[in-house]
């Protein structure tokens, strides 16, 4: 499969797992109105996750078109998964008091017990922002990935 193939299909995923998840977590809501939310609330979120995931995916496999290994391309690939559930998992508490996401709502509830009652409101009440940076968290990795791969092929033009 050719790297900006994969990288699309890659990045569609990501989208249809995320408001999978939605759907899957709001019982309350009828698919169609879940998904409707999610999407009018994070839609930045989503957009962010699936170009950015995608993006990592056609650095990765245009890499390996070339033949470049890179020493850390594995942790760059498992950083930016990270980053991505992190992303997720806080986007995914603004949800909530829509009716989204009522899954989500028992997590809260087990949050202060895991980090404490000072540090969950943090999260709660900070989780967009928290959302947004680990968006530019999955794009810097990105862009990592896109800089090694640039510095790897000058190396071998000279």
């Amino acid at each position: 499969m050719r790297p900006v193939s994969k990288g699309v299909l890659v990045g569609c995923i990501t989208v249809v797992v995320y408001l999978l998840v939605v759907v899957l977590t709001t019982p309350a809501l009828k698919p169609l109105a879940a998904v409707s939310a999610a999407v009018q609330l994070n839609y930045v979120i989503i957009a962010g996750m699936g170009i950015g995931i995608g993006l990592q995916m056609f650095i990765s496999e245009k890499a390996k078109l070339l033949g470049c290994r890179f020493d850390a391309k594995n942790r760059v690939l498992g950083g930016n998964s990270g980053a991505a559930a992190t992303t997720s998992f806080f986007s995914f508490f603004s949800l909530v008091p829509l009716g989204c996401c009522g899954w989500w709502l028992y997590a809260l509830s087990l949050l202060p017990g895991i980090v404490g009652t000072g540090a969950s409101a943090i999260l709660v009440e900070h989780s967009q922002t928290l959302a947004y940076g680990g968006l530019a968290i999955v794009f810097g990795f990105a862009g990592l990935g896109a800089y090694k791969l640039r510095r790897a092929q000058r190396i071998r033009i000279t």
